[in-house]
């Protein structure tokens, strides 16, 4: 099936279902997210921003202890901010991976 066949397929669906279906493609895309990629041997293949060694787990924790946004970007010059909104939503998606990367990360 193309995608022009697809489209009106995916348009019959209900809200949930369409949810559903974003859901697995979100799933078997895996780790494709803009703005955000993982390398094995940089920053223990924790989700980085692009063109940085930034762990989005690190933004976030930051995030959480107040830091607005302006503050991150001041501290990490290289950072710009379409990457705090990549960051924001790769956080969104991955809720589990980021939790468990600042538990460790406090723990050590």
């Amino acid at each position: 099936m193309t995608l022009k066949e697809l489209e009106p397929e995916l348009a019959r669906l209900s809200r949930a279902e369409k949810a559903q279906v974003m859901q697995w493609l979100a799933r078997d895309i895996g780790s494709a997210w803009p703005g955000v990629e993982k390398t094995p041997g940089v920053s223990g293949g924790e989700a980085c921003i692009v063109r940085t060694r930034i762990p989005v787990w690190v933004l976030v924790g930051y995030r959480r202890l107040g830091w607005s946004e302006a503050r991150i970007l001041e501290n990490f010059p290289t950072l710009r901010a379409a990457d705090l909104v990549n960051a924001w939503a790769y956080a969104d998606g991955h809720q589990e991976e980021i939790e468990k990367a600042i538990q460790k990360n406090e723990e050590a």
